[in-house]
């Protein structure tokens, strides 16, 4: 029997980027546009502006490539560039090798603001970070939101 990892460590892009044509950066403007007009028809023109603004912020974001961030499993728990989420703030985890994307895993924490962290892990390093884990947090049925599905549906 091999002996536990001490730690995995690899890197991936901080999320998953879907390449976006000009049909999708026009599609963004006409509606951003439409917006823009009601709002102005409607005497708001400080909400004609702030959805301008978000419009253009959005196809910013959108447009620009994910940087590559180093991910780490220890025995003092999950690193995620340079924050490190101890056991002690997370509750449970899911490896799923089924997604679309790759294997990612799930991990509940305690915290209520951010309640599942996702991070996309190598297909190599799977049983490592398992034989981790299963030590430290109880396996349990994970998903992500609903509405985290439907941004990805968008190309988000």
């Amino acid at each position: 029997m091999e002996p536990t990892p001490r730690s995995v460590t690899w890197e991936a892009p901080g999320h998953h980027h879907v390449e976006k044509g000009n049909d999708w950066f026009f599609a963004l403007a006409i509606i951003i546009i439409a917006f823009v007009v009601v709002a102005i028809l409607f005497d708001n023109t400080l909400f004609a502006l702030l959805i301008g603004l978000a419009g253009g912020a959005l196809a910013v974001s959108a447009a620009k490539r994910p940087s590559i961030i180093p991910y780490a499993v220890t025995v003092r728990g999950v690193k995620v560039d340079d924050r490190l989420y101890s056991f002690g703030t997370l509750d449970s985890y899911k490896i799923d090798e089924e997604d679309p994307r790759g294997p990612q895993l799930l991990l509940k924490s305690s915290r209520k603001i951010m309640p599942l962290i996702i991070l996309p892990i190598p297909t190599d390093h799977i049983d490592d970070i398992e034989s981790i884990l299963k030590e430290k947090l109880v396996e349990e049925e994970l998903e992500e939101s609903l509405f985290v599905k439907i941004l990805e549906l968008f190309g988000f």
